[in-house]
């Protein structure tokens, strides 16, 4: 029987891909979570990633895209973000696991002597575990139905595990598990057709691993035409109404309504056997409608370092940052023009720093190590000479701090111990009961991350963005304003508008409305916290500012 949440029997919908990487697994994921929430179902959503580090926190941004930062501090893959935007959701670390994880689970269990004399093997004690994961967290929940997300695609060697509990759950409760997968069905430009040959394959792939998809997710250039779902049914053996039509859009957002064109939710809630309220989705199109009667342009420069991948640009580095920019935008009546910027092309030619006088507002995302720092230090003094909207986020913030100990305070060579840790004027610096962790290489040790409390200080434009005197921010950062500088930095105009409840952790730092239209940074990622439904107050006034320039 299955686990029962509340008085209320336990049902999951596990989401695995097929034909390549990057199709919208976790977009679909937190658009079948959202039409669910909109029939009256209390829904969560997991992701798996099937690999070997414990947690997202050590991945390159470049190759694998943002690490998102729980509420509790664990570091997670970026689709974690989606289902907190589309679903409304604060998800915990019950709500990811990794290849590593679920071993080093296992293992650790092993060690305690925790199976009893058993010999462990992998099948079936790393499908258990998995299981006794994906069931924990929709205990946890009270959810009418947990959405699992399978990273990667079927085929590969590094997920078949999870598909293993996918079958195993199947078998154990066939009434209450679906299996949807998402396809990609190409349009060679040489041909002039769809193909769904390679669906066809990737489902028999599936098949292999003993599980028959309840679900075709069918991601094309173009809506899914009639002879097409008929020639998948037939050779997937799926009905024709369960393969859902799911074309390139202009928006994620659209995702959920056009699901719902296909009565995505009325089928799920059928083979599943729940009952829900009749089917609607107004308030998911009234955000929707906004987005889109916002035609009036707001041009965002976002200045930073990890968006070359070989030849294309890899926005997926600061996906929350570029959803909140338009989260704001949208609230605005705006419609966001977003350009990204090397910030090393100013260390190269720093006269070029001003294109972005073109520019409503500045925005520098947060980041690690040296390489183009200086270019954006050369960008925030231009933004504050300027009187250019600027904002800046974690890194963003700390280089605030130097370039204005610089350029305002007269303190030659202020840097952060990160970049020079010779400096005379180190204005960042790290908390001394974090330096024992790093001479140890205890790195993530050193790290502050998950949500902490800042005090907001009156008549400041934090305060009046927030309208609260607290705020609870996520961080994910390793260095900290240096306390011993603070007073000089306060006296010489800088504005310490949030700080760590007890005065010592710096959280906002800001110019006055009267020096500068909008200058602030946050030691915290306010981009964690945003949504459609809900844009962060802090985006909200950046651009609010930045279109007051634009006018």
């Amino acid at each position: 029987m299955a686990t029962k949440n509340g008085g209320k029997r336990a049902k999951f919908i596990f989401v695995v891909g097929g034909v390549m990487s990057g199709v919208g697994k976790g977009i679909t994921v937190s658009s079948i979570g959202r039409i669910l929430q909109s029939r009256g179902l209390t829904v969560t959503a997991l992701k798996i990633d099937p690999y070997i580090n414990v947690d997202a926190g050590t991945m390159n941004p470049t190759e694998h895209g943002e690490v998102f930062v729980l509420s509790d501090g664990y570091e997670t893959d970026q689709d974690m973000g989606n289902y907190e935007r589309f679903m409304g959701l604060h998800l915990d670390r019950g709500n990811y696991m990794t290849t590593g994880l679920v071993y080093k689970s296992v293992i650790d269990r092993e060690r305690n002597l925790e199976y009893g004399g058993q010999c462990v093997q992998v099948v079936p004690h790393i499908p258990r575990e998995v299981i006794a994961r994906i069931k924990a967290a929709s205990k946890k929940a009270e959810a009418d139905v947990t959405i699992i997300e399978i990273g990667g695609t079927v085929g590969e060697y590094e997920n078949i595990l999870f598909l293993e509990a996918i079958r195993m759950m199947k078998i154990e409760h066939p009434e209450d598990v679906l299996t949807v997968i998402v396809s990609y069905v190409p349009t060679p430009s040489t041909v002039g057709e769809m193909k769904t040959k390679p669906t066809q394959h990737a489902v028999r792939t599936l098949n292999g691993t003993g599980v028959q998809p309840d679900f075709i997710i069918a991601r094309a250039e173009h809506v899914l035409d009639e002879k097409r779902k008929e020639k998948m049914a037939t050779f997937c053996n799926v009905r024709k109404e369960d393969v859902i039509s799911a074309p390139d859009i202009e928006s994620i957002y659209d995702v959920p309504l056009n699901f719902e064109k296909d009565k995505l939710s009325d089928l799920i809630i059928k083979k599943l056997g729940l009952r829900a309220k009749a089917r609607t989705i107004g308030e998911w199109q009234k955000l929707v409608t906004r987005a889109k009667a916002a035609t009036k342009p707001v041009r965002i420069a976002v200045v930073g370092k990890y968006f070359s991948s070989g030849d294309y640009v890899l926005s997926d580095v600061y996906i929350s940052v570029l959803e909140a920019i338009k989260h704001a935008s949208f609230a605005a009546g705006r419609h966001p023009e977003i350009t990204w910027l090397g910030s090393e092309a100013y260390e190269k030619n720093p006269a070029k720093v001003k294109e972005l006088a073109g520019f409503d507002g500045v925005l520098i995302p947060g980041g690690f190590g040296s390489r183009g720092i200086e270019g954006k230090i050369t960008a925030i003094r231009y933004c504050r000479e300027h009187k250019i909207p600027y904002f800046g986020l974690c890194y963003g913030m700390q280089l605030l701090v130097v370039e204005y100990a610089r350029n305002v305070l007269g303190l030659r060579g202020a840097n952060t111990l990160e970049i020079d840790p010779k400096s005379k004027h180190l204005v960042i610096d790290i908390m001394p009961e974090q330096k024992e962790k790093l001479k140890k290489k205890d790195y993530g040790g050193s790290m502050r991350l998950g949500g902490y409390t800042a005090v907001l200080a009156k008549k400041t434009i934090a305060a009046a963005a927030y309208g609260t005197p607290e705020v609870v921010e996520r961080h994910r950062h390793r260095y900290e304003v240096n306390p011993e500088y603070v007073d000089r930095l306060s006296a010489g105009g800088l504005v310490f508008s949030a700080t760590s409840p007890d005065g010592i952790l710096m959280e906002i730092a800001e110019l006055p409305v009267s020096k500068h239209p909008f200058f602030l940074g946050t030691q915290f990622h306010p981009e964690f916290q945003s949504s459609l439904a809900s844009p962060h107050p802090l985006f909200l006034a950046f651009i609010k500012a930045a279109v007051k320039r634009g006018k």
